[in-house]
């Protein structure tokens, strides 16, 4: 199974009893300090150790930094699932109670948001979910008044590419050998054009694809200004 990271960096996994995730609640909101350990777990799964607690506790704490989580819980059976994943020597356990599998960031920078870090749990790519978080960092700089979003991502990672290239990001440049450990040259996408009027449309209709890409959830955004909550099932 292939990860989703937008940095490029491939982790080998072993997963036991794939759980099954229907019937569950989704909810974005934003992270706190009480999630720091979680959230740096999950950064080691999906970036292998980008930021520390120490580098989240100062997101947390600047007035530029968007940070968000992205966490699933199971309405309905009361049971757990072992889940072991070989990054760092290390072993992580989901359980359906309530678990955080994404999280995300930009910081806000003049009239431009950077999109810093989007990741999504291993066991749960490939499910709309990265697409959930990209759409409410999009809707956060909107909010915010700026103008432009951009980020960097690796060449060869055509899973975050294609992600990207869908919500109109655009090739600007290219930043060789921008990660140090592979060599590998970085591609720095862009998105213009958020302060006009026609971007509202826009993200009405972003909202749109992306609930109905995971209607076998209740999809909820806790204390964001986005749409009012939906469910569908």
């Amino acid at each position: 199974m292939r990860t989703f990271n937008p940095f490029g960096i491939n982790y080998p996994l072993s997963i036991i009893n794939y759980p099954l995730v229907s019937m569950a609640k989704i909810t974005i909101q934003k992270m706190s300090p009480k999630d720091i350990s979680s959230v740096v777990e999950l950064d080691r799964l999906c970036f292998g150790g980008l930021w520390n607690a120490q580098g989240y506790q100062r997101e947390l704490e600047s007035p530029n930094s968007d940070l968000l989580i992205l966490l699933i819980s199971q309405n309905t059976e009361d049971r757990k699932e072992k889940v072991v994943f070989q990054s760092s020597n290390c072993e992580s356990q989901l359980t359906y109670n309530q678990s955080i599998i994404g999280v995300c960031c930009l910081w806000a920078i003049l009239e431009e948001a950077h999109i810093t870090i989007l990741g999504i749990h291993p066991q749960y790519q490939r499910l709309g979910f990265g697409q959930l978080l990209l759409y409410t960092l999009m809707r956060s700089a909107w909010e915010r008044g700026l103008e432009r979003a951009t980020l960097e991502v690796a060449a060869s990672n055509i899973s975050a590419l294609s992600l990207y290239y869908k919500f109109g990001f655009q090739d600007v440049g290219r930043r060789r050998g921008y990660y140090q450990k592979t060599g590998e040259d970085a591609l720095i996408l862009w998105h213009s054009h958020l302060h006009q009027q026609e971007f509202e449309q826009t993200l009405s209709e972003w909202h749109r694809q992306v609930v109905g890409r995971i209607n076998d959830y209740e999809v909820s955004w806790e204390g964001l200004k986005v749409e009012n909550q939906h469910s569908y099932s």
